[in-house]
C-alpha cells in the first residue's frame, strides 16, 4: 500500500476551474495486481476534491439556498466531496472511456450491478480492492475508467463517499421552517431501531408524532412524554424514542414527526459538484468519452441533473456524452429545496408525499437542456407499477414521438433491486420476491451506449409497453391467474399533481394516466426486453407484491417469483391454473433448446451480449425440475 503525502499530491487548477484542489489520499494497485485484458493492471485510487461555485455565477442560478451559504474571501461557496477512481495503471492501454457512476446514498453499484461482484454481508462493494471485487470485471476488461464521487450528504458515513456542505444562513440568522420527518421501519431497512435520528436538528421542542398502519388510514396521535413513560420523548435536539424506554416503532407503521427544523445546507451543491468533478476527471485522466450510470436514487439524479441544465461546465463544456438511468421510473430527487431529504424514495406506502414527480416527466422534455446527449433509460415492471415508468414515453395517455437521442427499455419479469445478489426470499411481502438480475440487459445497454458515443452505431429500437398495440395498459384491467394462496397487487401507485409534503393531502391529486405491461395467462409481461429466462419461464415472475401484514399496500420496490409445478398431476393437486415444467417442456433439452434460441436472437438484436447469452444457457442445462 502506497500513501502519498498531502503536499505531494496536491494538484491546484487554474482559477476558473470549479474543482480547485484533489487531494490523492491513497493510491494502491487493484485486484492484487490482477491483468484485465489489454488494459493490463488497475489502480485503485481514493481522492478528496475541494470545489468552490459562484452564486452569481448563470450555471448555478438553479441551486436552492446558495446565495445563503457562507462565502470565502473571494465571495465563493466551498464544499469538499469524496472521490474513488479505478483506472488502468498504464492510462494509454485504457479504451479512453470515463464511466462515472452517480453514487446512491454514497453507495457505488457498478461493481455488484455490472461486473456481478458478489456483495459482502450487509452491504455494497464499497471499497473495491480485491480480484472478488472485481466480478466478473466487465468494466475493467472493456478498458474503461469508472469514478464515483459524492453529492449526498444524508447518507450512512460508514460508505465513505458523500459530500459536506456549508450552512446555509438568513442575513445573519439561522434559517428555521416546519417540516415532517416520516418513519417506517422494516421495509428498507431493521425491523427494530429504538433511536428515531432527524434528518435536522430542532429548533425548538414543539413537535407533534402520529402513527398509522396503512397509508390511508387516519392518524393516532402520540402524546409527549410528561413523566407518566408514555407517548415519546426528546434524546437531544437531533433524536426522539418511544416510551416507555426500550419501545420500538412497530414494523411497517408509518410514524410522521412534525417539527421546527433549523441549520439546512444548500443540498443543490450536489448536482454542481458532479457537473464539476466529471469535467475535472475529463481533463485528469484524459477521458476522450464520458458515460453517465445511475441505478434507482442515483437514475432520478440524472433526469433532475438534466432538468437543471447541468450537463454543461460553466465553461460550456459537456459533462457526460451519453448516460444510462436505469429504475428512475418518472421521478427526480428531494435535493434542491430548503430542508431537502435526498435519501427519500417516493411509493405507494411510504414517502408517498416528498417531492419526487412533477412535470416534466417526459425525457424527451428534459433533453432539450442537454444537446448532443445520447440518452438510455431502463426501467423493471416495478417502476410502473409503483413509480409512473409510463409517464416517460406517453403523452396524455397516449404513445409519445420517439426522440431520436433517447432509447427506453422495458426489463420485464425483474423487480426494482433485481441484479445478481437479489434474494427471492418474501421478507416484507406476502409472497416470494423476485431474484432474476437485469445485470445482462444493463451490460449490454452500456456496450450499445459505448458504442452510440465513441463510433456513432446507433443502439436497437426502444422496446416499452405501448398503448398502441395494447401492450401498455391500466393496473385495473391486469388479470392475474388465480393461484391458490397468492395476493396480488390490488391497484398501481397513482402518480398526483406536487404536494405540500409538509401538509400533504390525504390522497394524490390531479392523478396522471398510466400504464403498466400487459401480462398473458401466466401472469409473465408480453412487452419489452424479455430476457431467455421470460421467454422460456419457469415460473411467473412480477415487478409488484404485497406486504404480507398490511392490507393490499404494495410492498416498497419487490416483485414476486412464482415457479410453476413440476408436473400436471401436482398442479392439479394444488389448483394451480398454470401449465407445468412437464406440459411446457417435456425434456431438460426442449427446454435448453428454447433457452438458446430465445438468447441467440437476443444477440442477435444486440440486446444482449454472447457472453451473458453463454451464462443463461449454462445456467438452463442446470436448472432444477427435471
Amino acid at each position: 500500500m502506497r500513501f502519498l503525502l498531502a503536499a505531494a499530491l496536491l494538484l491546484t487548477l487554474p482559477a476558473q476551474a470549479r474543482i480547485t484542489r484533489l487531494e490523492i489520499l491513497e493510491e494502491i494497485p487493484f485486484a492484487e495486481g490482477a491483468s484485465f485484458g489489454p488494459a493490463g493492471p488497475y489502480v485503485r485510487i481514493r481522492a478528496l476534491a475541494r470545489g468552490e461555485l459562484d452564486p452569481a455565477a448563470p450555471a448555478n442560478a438553479g441551486i436552492a439556498l446558495l446565495a445563503q451559504a457562507a462565502r470565502n474571501a473571494r465571495g465563493m461557496v466551498e464544499y469538499d466531496t469524496d472521490v474513488t477512481i479505478l483506472r488502468p495503471a498504464d492510462r494509454s492501454r485504457g479504451a479512453g472511456v470515463l464511466l462515472y457512476d452517480v453514487v446512491n446514498r454514497g453507495n457505488k453499484f457498478t461493481p455488484s450491478w455490472i461486473d456481478d461482484a458478489p456483495e459482502p454481508q450487509g452491504g455494497m462493494v464499497n471499497d473495491p480492492r480485491t480480484r472478488e471485487d472485481a466480478g466478473i470485471a466487465f468494466t475493467m476488461r472493456r478498458g474503461w475508467t469508472v469514478a464515483w464521487s459524492g453529492w449526498q450528504t444524508d447518507g450512512p458515513a460508514r460508505v465513505g463517499t458523500l459530500i459536506r456542505l456549508p450552512e446555509a444562513i438568513n442575513n445573519g440568522l439561522p434559517i428555521v421552517q416546519r417540516i415532517r420527518h416520516e418513519v417506517v421501519q422494516g421495509t428498507r431497512g431493521p425491523e427494530r431501531v429504538r433511536l428515531i435520528g432527524l434528518p435536522y436538528p430542532a429548533a425548538d421542542m414543539q413537535a407533534t408524532l402520529t402513527v398509522r398502519a396503512n397509508q390511508a388510514d387516519a392518524p393516532t396521535l402520540l402524546p409527549a412524554d410528561d413523566g407518566s413513560d408514555q407517548g415519546w420523548r426528546w434524546v437531544d435536539r437531533s433524536t426522539i424514542q418511544l416510551m416507555p424506554f426500550g419501545t420500538t416503532p412497530t414494523p411497517r407503521h408509518i410514524y410522521e414527526f412534525t417539527y421546527d427544523a433549523t441549520r439546512p445546507s444548500p443540498t443543490g451543491i450536489g448536482f454542481a459538484a458532479v457537473r464539476d468533478v466529471v469535467a475535472h476527471l475529463r481533463e485528469q485522466e484524459g477521458a476522450r468519452h464520458v458515460l453517465g450510470f445511475g441505478v434507482s436514487l442515483s437514475g432520478r439524479f440524472l433526469r433532475h441533473f438534466l432538468e437543471l441544465g447541468m450537463n454543461q461546465s460553466e465553461q460550456g463544456a459537456r459533462v457526460f456524452d451519453g448516460a444510462l438511468a436505469h429504475i428512475a421510473g418518472a421521478g427526480k430527487v428531494f435535493a434542491n429545496e430548503p430542508f431537502a431529504m435526498p435519501g427519500r424514495t417516493a411509493t405507494q406506502h411510504e414517502d408517498r408525499f416528498y417531492p419526487e414527480n412533477w412535470p416534466p416527466y417526459a425525457t424527451a422534455t428534459l433533453l432539450e437542456r442537454a444537446p448532443g446527449l445520447k440518452w438510455i433509460e431502463s426501467n423493471t415492471s416495478t417502476e410502473y407499477w409503483q413509480k409512473g415508468a409510463s409517464l416517460i414515453h406517453t403523452d396524455a395517455g397516449r404513445d409519445a414521438a420517439p426522440a431520436e437521442n433517447a432509447r427506453f427499455m422495458l426489463v420485464p419479469g425483474t423487480q426494482h433491486g433485481g441484479h445478481s445478489a437479489t434474494v427471492g426470499t418474501p421478507g416484507a411481502c406476502a409472497n416470494p420476491r423476485n431474484p432474476n438480475s437485469a445485470g445482462p440487459a444493463l451490460r449490454a445497454a452500456l456496450s450499445n451506449l459505448e458504442a452510440w458515443v465513441v463510433q456513432g452505431t446507433p443502439p436497437p429500437p426502444s422496446v416499452v409497453p405501448r398503448v398502441s398495440d395494447g401492450t401498455a395498459i391500466p393496473a385495473s384491467a391486469i388479470r392475474m391467474p388465480a393461484v391458490p394462496g397468492v395476493t396480488w397487487a390490488p391497484r398501481d401507485n397513482p402518480i398526483g399533481r406536487p404536494a405540500d409534503w409538509t401538509h400533504p393531502p390525504a390522497a394524490p391529486e390531479g392523478v396522471m394516466p398510466t400504464f403498466v405491461p400487459a401480462v398473458d395467462t401466466d401472469g409473465n409481461e408480453t412487452a419489452g426486453l424479455r430476457l431467455p429466462h421470460l421467454v422460456a419461464p419457469l415460473g411467473t415472475s412480477t415487478g409488484v407484491n404485497v406486504y404480507k401484514d398490511l392490507r393490499g399496500e404494495l410492498c416498497d420496490r419487490d416483485g414476486i417469483y412464482l415457479p410453476f409445478a413440476r408436473t400436471r398431476a401436482e398442479r392439479e393437486r394444488t389448483g394451480d391454473p398454470r401449465l407445468s415444467l412437464e406440459e411446457r417442456y417435456p425434456t431438460r433439452e426442449a427446454y435448453v433448446a428454447k433457452v438458446t434460441e430465445a438468447a441467440n436472437a437476443l444477440v442477435a438484436t444486440r440486446y444482449l451480449l454472447p457472453e451473458d447469452r453463454d451464462s443463461a444457457i449454462k445456467a438452463a442445462e442446470g436448472a432444477r425440475g427435471w
